[in-house]
């Protein structure tokens, strides 16, 4: 499910890449639909390589699939799963998929040395990863941290982290005892930490699925201290799509990914309207996933999405240069990157969506209610 899962390498990149016009290639790209087709007529066969496992994370890509937008687009695609020994970004630097999902931090780290990965969507606009303690420990603030065993899922990955530990001026190595938590949260809920690294749509909603011993209940949120790294101001972008960048230099190249993001993103726009179907066409890929905590997924996920003030998947440069900003204070990137992202081929797409009247904003959205259940069933 997470980059962070593997090593998690951050970058300083600092410079944005102004957005050029779009090459009338890509305006055609962008333009033509594929909805008459004949039956039999040849597609262009892409792969999407996930971050992680199925799940709704990525709820919008199966929605295109399932719904036919990527057929009508004139594409036959691929989206295959990732795991814990997948890293899209080889993959895609390999050639054995033309488009990844993954945290922008990897992009960069690879950048830096030396790999030709370009970001051309950004779909997660807010950061998901948050700090949990619990309410009955008293930690209600980062000040109070300090001498505590806070979680992270490896010393290695922990730069949202602790840069908020240094923003509330504590220093990580002297204050507190950095505690790689594992993969689940079970050191949490043993109390083994005081606080625990977890994602608002995966370990938030794990705890909130455990029976609360005292009670025979599920824990609530009542329960805990949530803290989003987003509104402390250390969130770093998440869940983007990427491609090679000698491959994307192609104008027939930048054509078919501006068809494939504008069926992505009319996949991620279905999701946000309809949440029960999207969840259940997520399910009918993985029957065995459990329904409560899917649904909370998606909703947590459509959280980090909408709104979106510059359009669906166009890259917010401020957010950009926090996540730089943030690799530049931990000095991981020995070298400046340039042209990391571009915008021209996901504002193609957007345009294409709304000249269909297709909302890419979603001002009007609102998280719906999901009460948690054992075991997310």
């Amino acid at each position: 499910m997470k980059m962070r899962r593997r090593h998690l390498a951050i970058v300083l990149a600092l410079a944005a890449v102004a957005a050029g016009a779009v090459s009338a290639a890509v305006s055609r790209g962008g333009d033509a639909r594929r909805d008459n087709l004949e039956p039999n007529a040849t597609r262009e066969k892409i792969t999407l390589q996930l971050a992680w496992t199925t799940q709704t994370r990525f709820a919008g890509y199966y929605a295109a699939l399932a719904k036919g937008y990527y057929r009508r687009a004139g594409l036959d695609v691929e989206v295959r799963p990732g795991g814990p020994d997948v890293i899209p970004e080889q993959v895609v630097l390999g050639r054995r998929a033309q488009f990844g999902v993954d945290w922008l931090p990897s992009l960069l780290a690879l950048r830096d040395r030396g790999k030709n990965l370009v970001n051309i969507a950004q779909i997660f606009r807010r950061s998901g990863t948050t700090e949990l303690t619990w309410k009955s420990s008293g930690i209600d603030s980062f000040h109070k941290m300090r001498g505590r065993r806070f979680g992270v899922w490896g010393t290695n990955n922990a730069f949202e982290q602790e840069a908020a530990l240094l923003k509330f001026g504590l220093d990580p190595r002297r204050d507190l005892t950095l505690v790689n938590q594992g993969l689940n949260m079970g050191a949490f809920l043993e109390r083994k930490i005081d606080a625990a690294s977890a994602m608002t749509y995966d370990e938030l909603a794990r705890v909130l699925e455990t029976k609360n011993p005292r009670t025979g209940r599920p824990y609530r949120i009542e329960d805990l201290h949530v803290f989003s790294y987003q509104k402390l101001g250390t969130g770093m972008l998440q869940d983007g799509i990427f491609v090679n960048g000698d491959w994307i230099r192609d104008k027939s190249h930048q054509a078919i990914a501006v068809r494939f993001l504008e069926a992505s993103f009319e996949g991620w726009v279905y999701c946000r309207d309809h949440l029960a179907r999207c969840v259940s066409l997520v399910l009918a890929q993985d029957p065995k996933l459990p329904r409560r905590h899917e649904t909370w997924q998606l909703n947590e996920v459509d959280a980090l999405i909408w709104p979106s003030q510059l359009a669906l998947g166009v890259m917010d440069s401020a957010s950009y240069r926090r996540t730089a900003a943030i690799a530049s204070e931990f000095k991981v990137v020995r070298h400046p990157v340039t042209k990391a992202f571009r915008t021209d081929l996901a504002r193609a797409a957007v345009a294409a969506l709304a000249r269909r009247g297709i909302d890419v904003h979603g001002k009007r959205w609102r998280r719906s209610v999901v009460t948690p259940t054992l075991g997310g069933k």
